[in-house]
């Protein structure tokens, strides 16, 4: 009997820590140790001036915004974020780290306001608050049911991948793994008896090995697999040759069915290698920058909640939705008629390259044609 499609929802960056930390209701000690600020309450203020006042104290839903009832209209399966910070009350900052975020463990409500289901942890700030820190964000993750492939105890715990049963039957195996090129520190590699994440030593065949041993021993036969990566740096559309190869190779030579890539600040192009899908960038879904200058050109303030869907039998991509959000007083807003505009043209531009197209639906809503 033929499955049910397998519905994912996909997000980059989650950021819940710093400034959006201070208006939830158990907000972190502010002091930071950053070259310009040292007070994480600055860059609420930093918002407000832009965009008006922001409330304090608020329920766990409120930085999802419209994102919920969007989720809950398009209801996925299964709902997967890279969560950009450390979840501890650990008062020593990673030495020598420019930004150190955290968001308190009492904050949890944030995270589970948008029922989801994997926060992968390859990523460069979830022990910015040192390996101390990471036990405690793994420990307070794991107690309220979040699956956090990527970062562990250990060598084994960090490369692991969660495995989801699925309603119609097999499992989703997620895999999170990261590159310095993100800017994961080398000495934050976990190894054997030493905490940290899964980080890879570069996009050749050594990677793409190790991949492929990880999911060899952990598939079964009816597993869907989903490879997350933090990679590359914060601005540009353009993606490397050797991103491109590696992306393609996962696919090709170790069935990787869906790639989700992650870091940049804003979305980047997206690819239907072989049927299936590889997004190179899925921007930042929330985070604390509003009001911050320089990169304006790039509207980091919006962004995508990626809806794909796949076939479960055999892990062809069968369509992917994509609704356009913008961030405003540290909430998530349906992007207007002209943001929508705005970003349905520059990823077409940049997903020419890829041989796909956003078809903008009478919602807003883009669909990606290929």
């Amino acid at each position: 009997m033929k499955k049910q499609p397998l519905k994912l929802f996909l997000a980059g960056d989650v950021m819940t820590g710093r400034g959006i930390d201070q208006i939830l209701p158990v907000p972190s000690n502010p002091r930071l140790y950053e070259s310009c600020v040292m007070d994480a309450r600055d860059y609420i203020a930093l918002a407000e001036r832009t965009s008006g006042p922001i409330p304090r104290d608020v329920s766990g839903d409120y930085i999802w915004g419209d994102a919920l009832a969007e989720l809950d209209r398009l209801n996925p399966d299964v709902r997967i974020v890279n969560l950009e910070t450390s979840v501890t009350t650990a008062s020593k900052p990673w030495p020598g780290k420019g930004i150190h975020y955290r968001m308190h463990p009492d904050n949890l409500d944030c995270l589970l306001a948008a029922r989801l289901d994997i926060c992968g942890l390859a990523n460069n700030h979830v022990l910015d608050w040192g390996r101390e820190g990471l036990e405690e964000s793994l420990r307070v993750l794991h107690a309220v049911g979040l699956h956090t492939p990527g970062a562990g105890r250990d060598e084994s715990e960090a490369r692991a991948p969660a495995a989801l049963r699925l309603a119609g039957g097999g499992r989703l195996l997620v895999l999170a793994c990261g590159l310095t090129s993100s800017g994961i520190p080398e000495d934050w590699a976990a190894g054997p008896g030493r905490s940290g994440v899964f980080l890879l030593p570069g996009l050749g065949d050594a990677s793409v090995n190790e991949v492929a041993r990880i999911i060899g021993q952990a598939r079964q036969p009816s597993d869907r697999v989903l490879v997350s990566v933090h990679w590359g740096g914060n601005w540009g559309y353009y993606v490397e040759d050797e991103e491109r190869l590696f992306a393609r190779r996962l696919i090709e030579e170790v069935g990787v069915d869906v790639f989700h890539g992650h870091s940049s600040h804003h979305p980047r192009g997206i690819e239907v290698w072989k049927g299936r899908l590889i997004l190179y960038g899925c921007g930042d879904l929330i985070n604390d920058y509003e009001g911050i200058r320089g990169y304006e050109a790039f509207h980091p303030e919006l962004s995508l909640l990626y809806l794909p869907t796949i076939d479960a039998d055999s892990g062809l991509l069968t369509s992917l939705t994509m609704v356009p959000m913008r961030m405003e007083r540290f909430r998530l807003n349906h992007a207007t008629g002209q943001e929508q505009d705005w970003l349905h043209g520059r990823l077409n531009e940049v997903c020419r390259e890829y041989g796909t197209a956003l078809e903008k639906g009478p919602d807003g809503s883009f669909e990606l044609a290929w």
